[in-house]
């Protein structure tokens, strides 16, 4: 019994569509592949990634009740009764579950490697949040991270951003990128493609995927494609889902461009239509390390983004391996985007997307989980 590998665990509010959801099944999933049973604990099991939750992990369901906001804390009891009866070697959290987490390991006062991860800019995701749920998040990082084992932040920017906004001295906070370069991803990426825009003779295509929110800044893509599209025939794909649709496909309709702008909703495989498109866009207000930048740069496809906080500046190594303007910049967007469209295709160095192979990042896991 001594020789068993330890079990891990991995614990989320939900698994909806989202880089930080796919991150950590990636990361799972390798941690899996290297003999540990890993316990991917859900707040909620619910999301569009459930759909693709892999038979080799363990799904351990607390299934708090449903809350705009608060999920996580309403599932604490729950996950203090995991903790007291499976005892895993450590727990790895991430988004809403990181403050969550802390509170159950004090409480159940077993020992156990807790780590938590920052996936995002707090000090600018926060301020999408109402403003008594702002301060009261502000309070609780400030006072309840650096009790965590180990913090990691998913990029630099993340980690300074952190730093400041929660006062949490910078050398407490370990950066490893996100595990986004998978055999999964390999794969897929070689997979077919039936769709219609991407037959010979068709216009270009301009993509972009992500959940329709306001950190994405979809209205900023589609009045800047506006802008392009009065100069080249040209088309846009938003893959995606989320709260704001309505809001975009009424913008669509006031632009006149619903029979050029596409918002097919959530794809379980996006990557042929990276392979395929002739522009990726990330027009976002902010991010962490955005995984589809990551996955564009494997497929292949010329990338305009945003030079926002943070992420996009670091993978694209300061505008060496695509296009950055400032964010909210609708006309330099559009700029950026036809200078793309009229410029010749090249082939992405595998150096632009080796940092985030699966087996290079797990490695960095496996050693903060472990303790070693």
């Amino acid at each position: 019994m001594t020789n068993m590998p330890r079990r891990l665990a991995i614990y989320l509010p939900t698994l909806v569509e989202g880089g930080a959801e796919r991150i950590m099944l990636n990361l799972a999933t390798g941690i899996v592949k290297r003999g540990y049973p890993v316990d991917f604990v859900l707040a909620q099991s619910e999301g569009a990634f459930m759909s693709q939750f892999p038979d080799s992990l363990h799904l351990v369901e607390l299934n708090s009740i449903h809350v705009k906001f608060g999920r996580s804390l309403v599932s604490l009891p729950a996950l203090v009764r995991y903790i007291r009866r499976e005892r895993p070697a450590a727990l790895l959290t991430g988004l809403q579950a990181n403050i969550i987490a802390i509170l159950a390991k004090r409480l159940t006062r077993i020992p156990l490697r807790l780590v938590i991860s920052e996936h995002n800019t707090l000090s600018l995701q926060i301020k999408m949040l109402p403003v008594g749920y702002r301060q009261l998040l502000f309070w609780l990082i400030r006072w309840n991270y650096q009790l965590a084992d180990e913090i990691i932040a998913v990029s630099e920017g993340v980690a300074d951003d952190l730093s400041i906004s929660a006062r949490i001295p910078r050398d407490r906070i370990m950066v490893i990128y996100n595990p986004i370069i998978t055999p999964e991803v390999i794969e897929k990426a070689k997979e077919h493609l039936e769709h219609p825009w991407f037959k010979p003779g068709e216009p270009p295509v301009i993509l972009a995927v992500g959940r329709l929110d306001p950190q994405k800044d979809f209205p900023l893509l589609i009045k800047a494609f506006a802008r392009v599209h009065q100069s080249v025939p040209v088309r846009l794909l938003i893959l995606g889902e989320g709260p704001d649709r309505d809001e975009l496909a009424s913008l669509v309709v006031q632009l006149g461009l619903e029979k050029d702008i596409s918002m097919p909703g959530f794809v379980n495989n996006p990557y042929p239509f990276m392979v395929r498109a002739s522009v990726f866009v990330l027009s976002s207000r902010f991010e962490g390390l955005p995984t589809v930048l990551v996955e564009a740069l494997y497929c292949g496809v010329p990338i305009v983004a945003t030079d926002c906080l943070s992420g996009p500046r670091e993978i694209l190594r300061s505008g060496q391996y695509g296009k950055l303007v400032p964010v909210g910049d609708q006309e330099g967007l559009a700029e950026a985007i036809l200078v793309t469209l009229n410029s010749d295709r090249t082939q992405t160095p595998k150096e632009s997307w080796e940092p985030f192979e699966v087996d290079n990042v797990v490695d960095k896991y496996m050693r903060i989980l472990l303790g070693d």
